[in-house]
């Protein structure tokens, strides 16, 4: 991991697309599987900026809950996600996985950071997954519990913090502070060296009016469309996908990573259209990142 771990105490483009003939076995854990680990031997040790130092496009999964489907509180209630060491390192374990993608934006848990950071420190694998975590927007708890999670994050082990909902070149610029708080070098064109990346999300309309400064903000990582949300803040998917797509352009003009979702169906035109982040989720998953890896002739 790019950042030094704290032991937990709490319970550019340029890539072309290319056919490759080679049947990719059918297991993720299969030794067939190509290894590439090798990529970019100098510089950071997350494997996310040793790909996208090289105009390479990175695979990951939103990290599965493990709460069995229909646990529920003794009163009934929803029980919040759960998520181990032991399901981190299984991860760790799996080849085609270039990136974690812990999702707590809904509900912060640190616990569920040092858990999945523990995990995949225990992988086997040389160049294991490199764990990003995305926290709940700044405005939802101001801006001094945002800084106290994303330093937090990073002393448990995180490779990058996702901010997401940034709403302004305003609030770029203090997503950014944060990480200078922590203290973390961030990797970004203009500090190629960095070890930590620093991941701004664009995701509703006043933000894409802004997506031109906020993209200009120096000091981060990647820049980001959430398509989601952005569509549902629009009025409709077609409004979202061309406002991915015009974030997407940002990205490319300041020379940083765009991450999409992504599943079996539409993963090459996503590559095609220049993405190098591609995040998968459920059983799909790994086939999913089998055809996108095939296509890209890793």
């Amino acid at each position: 991991m790019g950042v030094e771990r704290v032991v937990a105490t709490v319970g550019p483009y340029g890539f072309k697309l290319l056919a490759v003939g080679a049947t990719l076995c059918m297991t993720a854990a299969c030794s067939d599987v190509p290894d590439d680990t090798s990529t970019a031997d100098a510089g950071s040790s997350s494997r996310l900026i040793q790909l996208w130092s090289e105009d390479t496009p990175a695979f990951g999964i939103f990290v599965p809950n493990e709460r069995p489907r229909g646990d529920a509180a003794p009163d009934g209630s929803r029980l919040p996600p759960l998520y181990t060491s032991e399901g981190g390192a299984s991860l760790g374990e799996n080849p085609l996985l270039d990136y974690l993608f812990l999702n707590l934006e809904g509900s912060y848990d640190a616990e569920a950071v040092a858990a999945i950071a523990e995990g995949l420190d225990q992988s086997t694998l040389e160049g294991a997954p490199s764990l990003l975590v995305r926290i709940p927007p700044i405005e939802r708890d101001g801006a001094e519990t945002a800084r106290a999670r994303v330093i937090e994050s990073l002393q448990l082990g995180a490779d990058g913090v996702v901010i997401p909902h940034v709403g302004s070149v305003e609030e770029a610029q203090l997503a950014v502070s944060f990480f200078a708080d922590a203290g973390a070098s961030v990797w970004s064109p203009d500090n190629p060296d960095g070890q930590t990346l620093a991941m701004i999300m664009i995701e509703d309309a006043g933000a894409l009016a802004a997506a031109g400064e906020i993209a200009d903000t120096p000091g981060y990582s990647v820049l980001a469309c959430g398509i989601g949300s952005l569509s549902n803040d629009l009025g409709s998917r077609e409004a979202g996908e061309a406002g991915t797509q015009e974030v997407l352009q940002h990205s490319e003009r300041v020379g940083l990573p765009n991450m999409i979702t992504a599943n079996a169906q539409d993963v090459e035109q996503r590559l095609e259209e220049g993405f190098l982040g591609l995040l998968m989720s459920g059983a799909g998953a790994d086939e999913a990142i089998r055809i996108g890896r095939s296509a890209v002739g890793r």
